[in-house]
């Protein structure tokens, strides 16, 4: 890989302002591009960097896109820097983690196509860690060329948000790094995230110039394998940073309130205007959303997949505090118990 400016790899004054007087000559600030087992891959102005973790440091807690201050001649990594966003997901069985997909992103691009993989309760899932992440989302239709109606497509997506980005493409045409440009300049990182076989190995291919295998989808069901196996770190032609992402079955949502409450904004305005705090949005007596759906604001279905996200975020999040709780209490015994163990005289 051609070495790089740091401004070029994405770094900007909110990283600069974190490091220490004596880091800034004795350390190189370096870009995760993969996260291996027991090591991590770093782009950096000095060149790629292979780094070992300083102890202290796991590589769970290292993702893609994350800027780190490192020891390049003992290829050691000292430091992960604070992150501008991170997207993250709800384990997929509640087992009170959370598992980090990238850091630093600027844009996410949904990706989805114009057949029987169109679901906007995925859709929404993408969108409220979106939008709690505090990163830009972009839909993107692919294999808008193999359908008599897009624009159909186009308008579902739209109608899952205000002022929603949806782009509708043929992912295998050669306008696809144009038609994306404006969210691919210098410096910034988009991530592509949906099911398998929606075409995102071939819009990478498109965006970075490269050429990884791609793999055919099941006519039954529009579903293809996983191509992409690991998230890694990608140079565009336009001069931004793709971080690409496996096809994620489980797409589970945990401390994400906010994520929700942006993604259906016409209910949950509405919904703090009802009579009753704890209104189910049912039949209770001054229902806002109730009265929402009856003036034509709102979409049953909509609300009906409000409710079960918000269901589901507040048990994560419960179990989730549950798993934190029990982890302070244990560290406060094993503590206790090592302050009274008697000292050899």
């Amino acid at each position: 890989m051609t070495v790089l400016t740091r401004d070029a790899l994405g770094w900007s004054p909110f990283y600069m302002s974190q490091l220490e007087i004596d880091e800034l000559d004795a350390l190189t600030p370096a870009r995760i591009a993969t996260v291996h087992r027991d090591r991590v891959v770093g782009f950096s102005d000095i060149g790629t960097l292979e780094l070992t973790l300083d102890p202290g440091i796991t590589t769970a807690e290292v993702g893609v896109g994350d800027w780190v201050l490192c020891a390049p001649e003992q290829h050691r990594l000292v430091r992960i820097l604070d992150r501008k966003t991170e997207l993250t997901r709800g384990t997929e069985y509640h087992t009170g983690e959370k598992q980090l997909i990238a850091a630093n992103l600027d844009t996410l691009f949904i990706t989805s196509s114009c057949n029987n993989d169109f679901n906007p309760a995925r859709l929404e899932r993408y969108l409220a860690l979106a939008h709690d992440a505090m990163i830009t989302p972009v839909i993107l239709l692919t294999k808008a060329d193999q359908t008599d109606d897009p624009d159909s497509y186009v308008d579902q997506a739209r109608s899952l948000g205000r002022n929603l980005e949806v782009v509708a493409l043929d992912a295998k045409n050669d306008d696809v790094p144009a038609v994306l440009a404006p969210w691919c300049g210098k410096g910034q990182t988009v991530a592509l995230a949906g099911s398998s076989g929606v075409g995102k190995t071939t819009l990478a291919n498109a965006l970075t110039g490269g050429n990884a295998a791609t793999q055919a989808i099941r006519e039954d069901d529009a579903r293809g394998r996983h191509t992409t196996t690991g998230r890694s770190l990608h140079r565009m032609a336009t001069g931004g940073w793709l971080i690409d992402t496996p096809g994620m079955r489980g797409l589970g949502v945990a401390e994400v309130a906010y994520g929700i409450d942006a993604t259906f904004p016409e209910i949950s305005e509405l919904a703090a205007t009802c009579k009753f705090r704890d209104c189910a949005h049912e039949s209770e007596p001054g229902c806002a959303v109730q009265a929402g759906i009856a003036a034509g604001q709102v979409d049953p279905e909509r609300l009906k997949r409000f409710k079960k996200l918000k269901r589901e975020n507040e048990q994560a999040t419960e179990t989730i505090a549950q798993a934190r709780d029990r982890s302070r209490k244990f560290g406060k015994m094993v503590k206790s118990a090592i302050k009274k163990k008697p000292r050899n005289t």
